[in-house]
C-alpha cells in the first residue's frame, strides 16, 4: 500500500519534473540544436500536458481519492511510461528513435487505462454498492407491502375566504 501512496504524490510533482529532466538531459548530454527544438516546443508542453491529463483521470476515481492511493495497473503504466520518457532525456542516438515510439505508444495505452478504470469504478452496479470511501456494501431489499396493508391518509385543505 505505501508504494500505492508514493505514486499518489509523485503523480503532480512528476508533471513539472519529467520535462525538466528532458531539458537538463539535453544540456548535460550535448544533444544539438535540433533536439533543444524538439524539447522546447514539443516534449516539454506534451509531457506536461499529458502527464496532467493522466494525474486528473487517475485522481477522477472514487477508491483512489478515498484511499490516497493508485491502483496497480497505475503503478505498472506510469511506471513503464515515465521510464521511458526518462531514457529520452539520456539522448542516445542508437535507440532514441525506438524509445520514442515505445514512450508514445505506452503514453496512450496509460490514457485508455485511466480512462477503463474510471468507466469501471463509475460504471452503477445493480447489486453492489459503495459509499463514499469506497466501501462496498450490498443494500437490502425493499420490502413491499400488499395494497391493502398499507394506510391511506387523505389530506384535504380546508379553504377560508380571504379577507377583504
Amino acid at each position: 500500500m505505501w508504494l500505492r501512496r508514493v505514486f499518489f504524490g509523485w503523480l503532480i510533482p512528476s508533471a513539472f519534473l519529467l520535462p525538466l529532466w528532458l531539458l537538463v538531459g539535453w544540456a548535460v548530454f550535448n544533444a544539438g540544436g535540433w533536439a533543444f527544438l524538439w524539447v522546447l516546443f514539443l516534449a516539454i508542453p506534451g509531457v506536461f500536458l499529458w502527464q496532467l491529463l493522466l494525474t486528473l483521470l487517475v485522481r477522477a476515481r472514487g477508491t483512489v481519492r478515498a484511499h490516497r492511493a493508485v491502483s496497480w495497473w497505475d503503478v505498472l503504466g506510469f511506471t513503464v511510461w515515465q521510464a521511458l520518457v526518462v531514457s529520452l532525456g539520456f539522448f542516445a542516438e542508437a535507440w532514441w528513435a525506438p524509445v520514442m515510439v515505445l514512450a508514445i505508444v505506452a503514453g496512450v495505452a496509460l490514457f485508455w487505462l485511466a480512462l477503463w478504470q474510471l468507466w469501471s469504478e463509475a460504471r452503477p452496479s445493480r447489486f453492489v454498492l459503495h459509499t463514499s470511501d469506497g466501501m462496498a456494501y450490498i443494500p437490502p431489499q425493499e420490502e413491499r407491502a400488499e395494497a391493502a396493508d398499507r394506510d391511506v391518509f387523505i389530506v384535504t385543505e380546508k379553504r377560508t375566504p380571504p379577507a377583504g
